[in-house]
């Protein structure tokens, strides 16, 4: 797989985008009526912008956008691979519901190309590490390994299109989750003045759970909003038939709606977990 069809160059895309580039692709993008600084990380990973025929003319497309926008995305790009004489195979990666992208897949099917179900784990590659690893699943899931031999970690696994989705949002769920259910007490510990007690009991007889949440807490101020619609998926996921599941994420997801207001504006809450973790406990 020479050329790759990756949307969009936002912070996860672009860092593929750079890899791929940086191990001999062509990586083609779209970027008509995007912002300027999407325009700047596409250039910077050497992501080409195209018009969307010559986009679906890749040997292979990468859909990794915000999960609200998934479905819109391959809704507008069916009708032009209907028309196309490539079908490259289209790797839904985003973090949606497995009945979500059961759902993408009615779309694109029809259209001739070969669709697989993606999970991207991990976080964007940077020096040292070599980034995410990306799960495919479905019966054309296999297609896809050959991104391995463009710097892509790649893995395949033998179940059908759903899976993929489901073990991205499980792990998600598990990692966020804990994220937030750690600020939350931790902040209510701060109103009660023990936050300090809190830090040295958790350094003494957790460490692990604290060298965890002292690495991701603090390096999540300014992507919780791109996490709200995530817990909204794993909502739906884990949801259903009266399970309580689903009003925990969307909690979480309305947690992580609070975290991105009050990171954008007075800073009150996010400073103070970043004062916990700074300072010991002490703000």
């Amino acid at each position: 797989m020479k050329i790759i069809g990756l949307v969009a160059a936002g912070d996860m895309g672009a860092a593929l985008g750079r890899v791929l580039s940086d191990h001999s692709a062509e990586v083609r993008t779209l970027l008509e009526g995007r912002s300027a600084a999407t325009r700047e990380r596409a250039e910077n990973a050497r992501m080409q912008g195209v018009g969307e025929e010559e986009l679906v003319a890749a040997d292979v497309i990468l859909s990794v956008l915000p999960p609200g926008q998934a479905k819109a995305f391959a809704e507008r790009i069916a009708p032009v691979l209907a028309r196309s004489g490539r079908k490259p195979p289209y790797v839904e990666c985003n973090p949606v519901s497995p009945d979500e992208v059961r759902a993408i897949e009615a779309i694109i099917a029809p259209t001739g190309a070969p669709f697989v179900d993606g999970g991207i784990i991990g976080l964007t590659p940077r020096p040292g590490y070599p980034g995410p690893v990306i799960y495919v699943s479905g019966t054309n899931a296999p297609a896809v390994e050959a991104l391995t031999t463009r710097g892509l970690r790649i893995r395949v696994l033998d179940a059908p299109v759903g899976a993929a989705s489901a073990l991205k949002l499980s792990y998600a769920g598990i990692t966020k989750g804990l994220f937030a259910l750690a600020s939350a007490t931790i902040l209510g510990a701060g109103r009660e003045h023990i936050a300090d007690t809190l830090y040295a009991e958790l350094a003494e007889s957790q460490p692990a759970i604290m060298a965890f949440i002292g690495r991701g807490i603090p390096d999540m101020f300014d992507k919780t909003g791109r996490w709200v619609a995530e817990m909204e998926a794993i909502g739906a996921y884990v949801g259903g038939e009266g399970r309580v599941e689903g009003d925990l994420y969307g909690n979480i997801a309305a947690f992580y709606s609070r975290m991105t207001a009050d990171h954008e504006g007075a800073g009150k809450e996010t400073g103070a977990l970043a004062a916990f973790f700074a300072g010991n406990g002490k703000a």
